[in-house]
């Protein structure tokens, strides 16, 4: 990837909002028109050189062929992308023939947007552009935002061109362009804090995860590769996977075919993950939309490699219905067999708690494993969690199954704890679980805990509730830990006498296992009813001490004060 580039198009689209929308949106909305609007620009420079032949197709299909609804494939042939545009205008087109007429500009646009396949228009309809299309032409800025995004002195495209000048501007990749795509969004989540983990995982910890991932496996890669992501988000590690893999430059370099999977349930970032897959020429068709737990989109499908980051301390009450009947699990990813004291199999429940449901998308990935029998390689997963996953639920319960089902298959190969403040909206201790079912014979019946939460170097401006990253360094240090399975005690500063540096132990599988054991024994009572026992029953137990005093002081007064009393005495 060309960096200067890569920067010089970051900067160009950042000062975009600057420049054009500082006086009609609040800072923290410039996202809602710059990001959308760098998908358009990016999809209409890649129809632009095939413009006219979808044009000649639609006139075969309307004026010979008299077809009444267009043929969808047709249209692709002549774009030659999975997605088209059959109006009459391309985004030049539209500032080159704007008058002052905000209105006329507005209707242009709108009409613009219409002429996209309806692949293209879920991810307008997601990002609610023809709302802002209407408020920037309400507020005169309509114009001024397409002129900057069809500027002759940046090349947005994937074609070399010379700018009015002269100069040859060099072109944008389909993988240049993800980079930048995936910079705006992180610079536009450091501005706006309160959403910026939320569906943002710091690149450190995806490039961790992907080299714990793929390195074990490099040289026995399938000649067809699946990734899938149960709650991608932005799409940030399915293209960083991607990346890794497939870079001219990186250790991997692997040569089949990547095919990337996920599901996302909010409309934005959902339209920003599908719009990015359109833009480095991966099937959109395979990213969906709704709620992972709720239905089990990609139901009978099994993937190579699965990683994720899914959402931690977040109730999944709105997905109870669709998983639990009562007290019966009627989705069989949530479903598990288990067996008891005796070896006898039988059903067991593998739900979390309503309150936090990050086990669920662990076990909807361990539902798409690829079966030994089905790839030699398996499958390899890696998910991010917070410590509730390791210690909350009692035997027998739905946490407790899980991670019971998880080790007693033989399929979780490591943990490693992450520093804390590493994420952008929490400052807790959050854990990668490594789980594969495919163990290499020095892995099998051991799992591996690594520390790494002493591992970092500071921000110098904290992002949020993020002040530390991992340095490449670091990386390396954990990857080298994992990969040689290596024992180590951490150190003391001679100096500091604070603990630094990492630390990794080896278990066994049976070291986490335990019975919860319910012993029952007779019940034992005892009564006496005699004198001494019942006088105790006048006195209330919680308030015992003042009431024997009270009974010995004044009771007894009262007696002696009696008529006749004294004469006895």
């Amino acid at each position: 990837m060309n960096t200067a580039v890569h920067n010089k198009s970051i900067s160009f689209i950042w000062s975009i909002a600057d420049d054009c929308l500082r006086d009609v949106y609040v800072r923290g909305k410039y996202r809602d028109v710059i990001l959308p609007m760098v998908v358009l620009r990016r999809l209409d420079a890649l129809l632009e050189p095939t413009k006219e032949a979808v044009m000649e197709e639609l006139a075969f299909q309307k004026d010979e062929a008299k077809f009444t609804e267009w043929d969808e494939n047709g249209l692709r042939q002549a774009s030659g992308y999975v997605f088209y545009n059959i109006s009459q205008w391309t985004l030049q087109r539209l500032h080159d023939t704007a008058t002052n007429n905000q209105q006329i500009l507005q209707a242009n646009v709108e009409d613009y947007l219409n002429g996209f396949s309806n692949n293209v228009k879920e991810i307008i309809e997601k990002f609610k552009l023809k709302a802002q299309v209407r408020h920037m032409a309400s507020k005169d800025v309509l114009l001024n935002v397409l002129e900057k995004f069809t500027s002759p002195y940046i090349n947005l495209t994937p074609f070399e061109k010379n700018d009015p000048d002269g100069r040859k501007l060099a072109p944008l990749t389909n993988l240049g362009m993800g980079y930048v795509f995936e910079e705006l969004i992180r610079k536009f989540n450091e501005e706006n804090n309160e959403e910026a983990g939320e569906h943002f995982t710091p690149r450190e910890v995806i490039h961790l995860m992907t080299h714990i991932i793929f390195e074990p496996v490099q040289k026995k890669l399938p000649p067809v590769i699946t990734i899938y992501d149960p709650a991608c988000g932005s799409g940030g590690m399915l293209t960083e996977s991607q990346n890794f893999i497939k870079d001219e430059e990186g250790e991997i370099q692997a040569k089949g075919d990547v095919y990337l999977y996920g599901k996302e349930i909010n409309d934005e970032t959902y339209a920003i993950c599908k719009s990015d897959m359109m833009i480095k020429g991966n099937n959109p068709e395979n990213i969906r939309v709704g709620s992972t737990l709720s239905t089990d989109e990609f139901a009978g499908t099994t993937f190579d490699f699965m990683l994720s980051n899914p959402p931690y301390g977040k109730s999944w009450a709105s997905d109870l219905k669709y998983i639990k009947d009562g007290k019966d699990i009627i989705d069989p990813r949530f479903q598990i067999k288990l067996k008891d004291y005796w070896g006898n199999e039988e059903d067991a429940d593998a739900t979390p708690r309503s309150s936090d449901g990050q086990l669920l998308f662990l076990m909807e990935m361990v539902s798409k494993m690829k079966p030994l029998q089905k790839g030699q390689m398996g499958s390899r997963i890696a998910s991010v969690h917070n410590g509730s996953s390791l210690f909350t639920g009692d035997a027998g319960g739905g946490e407790s199954n899980i991670r019971r089902y998880t080790i007693e298959n033989d399929w979780l190969e490591a943990i490693v704890q992450l520093p804390n403040n590493l994420f952008y909206n929490t400052g807790i201790t959050t854990y990668i679980w490594i789980v594969s079912n495919n163990k290499s014979p020095n892995r099998k019946g051991k799992v591996q805990l690594i520390d790494a939460g002493l591992l970092f170097r500071k921000l110098r401006k904290n992002l949020g509730n993020k002040n530390c990253e991992f340095a490449p360094e670091h990386i390396r240090e954990i990857v080298s830990v994992y990969n040689e399975m290596k024992l180590i005690e951490r150190k003391i500063n001679l100096h500091t006498k604070e603990e630094e540096g990492i630390a990794s132990q080896l278990f066994d599988n049976t070291d986490f296992g335990y019975y919860k054991v319910t012993i029952e024994r007779p019940k034992r009572l005892k009564a006496q009813f005699t004198e001494e026992r019942i006088v105790e029953l006048r006195f209330d137990k919680s308030l015992r001490e003042p009431m024997v005093w009270a009974y010995e002081t004044l009771a007894i007064k009262c007696i002696l004060n009696w008529p006749g009393m004294k004469r006895k005495f």
